[in-house]
């Protein structure tokens, strides 16, 4: 699987997600970009949000959330590995 304009779209606004408070939700709002909001209805389709212009996480988007945070986090850190 390759990670289409549209996938990297939804990772975006789940990186948007505090993660700390998980009673903070997103809205995107009319004259969000159409690739905000298009991103965040297809999350909503995906039962990952409770509303198709944000909302909160689901259980489901939680560990989406997670996963993608995390995983930005790894590939932005820069390491020191010598081959």
């Amino acid at each position: 699987m390759a990670y289409t304009p549209e996938l990297i779209a939804e990772l975006e606004i789940l990186a948007l997600y505090n993660l700390d408070n998980t009673q903070e939700g997103l809205k995107v709002h009319n004259n969000a970009s159409n690739k905000a909001q298009a991103a965040i209805m297809r999350l909503h389709d995906k039962g990952l949000v409770t509303q198709a212009d944000g909302g909160y996480l689901t259980s489901l988007g939680l560990d989406a959330a997670e996963h993608a945070q995390a995983l930005l986090t790894i590939l932005a850190t820069e390491t020191s590995h010598s081959s």
